[in-house]
């Protein structure tokens, strides 16, 4: 099984120590509140008013910040992706790639680790509101795309696109396990990612064969047309 991410890569870099030693902004206030209340009730029973009013603003400069609450998860998203980007993954440049990914996206989780029961409310919205999960996908889609890219895995073009989204899947589903892992070390999240991830490389093999399908065949279309103009050119003479 792969193992639990080095102190060194689970500690935070100094940048990322100095950030979280700043003051909070006024955006960071209003994520904040917005996943107490999340941890408290439905995201559809949130309202932009009470968001407002826990987070200590004026309405009118929450609606400056954000659009929408899907707008203050996306921020909350970047953040978190900030703050694993942010570790120090040098000592892992050696390592397999699965081992690598496998270091950041227990970052991801320890980092997540304070929100814990907003993530637990959040999925819980999301399997009965199939625009929320769509919606909810694409901002884990390009999250996973900056996981892969820490990890020194390509996360750029059509593979790459793959790549994040079969991860995004398989992130989600270790995600149901932490959220009811009491123990400390998190034995059971870690064996649950391991397994996804093992899934994932063994179907990696059949995605880059369909992935060079296309390209094959587009190396395959002149020698055919070339053919069709040689057989053209007989007729005529």
């Amino acid at each position: 099984m792969a193992r639990r991410p080095k102190s060194q890569a689970s500690r935070p870099s100094r940048r990322a120590t100095a950030a979280a030693s700043a003051p909070a902004s006024a955006r960071d206030k209003v994520v904040a509140a917005f996943l107490a209340l999340l941890a408290e009730k439905r995201l559809e029973q949130i309202g932009l008013a009470e968001v407002a009013q826990r987070a200590g603003v004026a309405l009118a400069d929450l609606r400056d910040m954000f659009a929408s609450p899907l707008g203050i998860l996306a921020a909350h998203f970047k953040a978190v992706d900030r703050a694993v980007l942010a570790a120090d993954y040098s000592d892992m440049a050696d390592e397999p790639a699965r081992e690598r990914l496998f270091d950041v996206l227990m970052r991801r989780l320890e980092i997540m680790a304070p929100q814990r029961e907003a993530v637990r409310s959040l999925l819980r919205s999301a399997r009965r509101n199939p625009p929320l999960a769509l919606a909810l996908n694409a901002l884990a889609v390009r999250s996973q795309q900056w996981m892969l890219t820490a990890a020194a895995i390509p996360a750029a073009g059509p593979r790459g696109m793959i790549r994040a989204q079969a991860l995004a899947v398989m992130f989600t589903a270790a995600l149901r396990t932490w959220l009811d892992d009491e123990d400390e070390g998190l034995a059971r999240t870690m064996a649950a990612l391991d397994r996804a991830l093992g899934r994932g490389q063994r179907l990696a093999g059949l995605v880059e064969d369909l992935c060079f399908i296309p390209s094959r065949l587009c190396r395959l279309r002149p020698r055919r047309r070339r053919r069709h103009d040689d057989d053209a050119e007989e007729a005529a003479a």
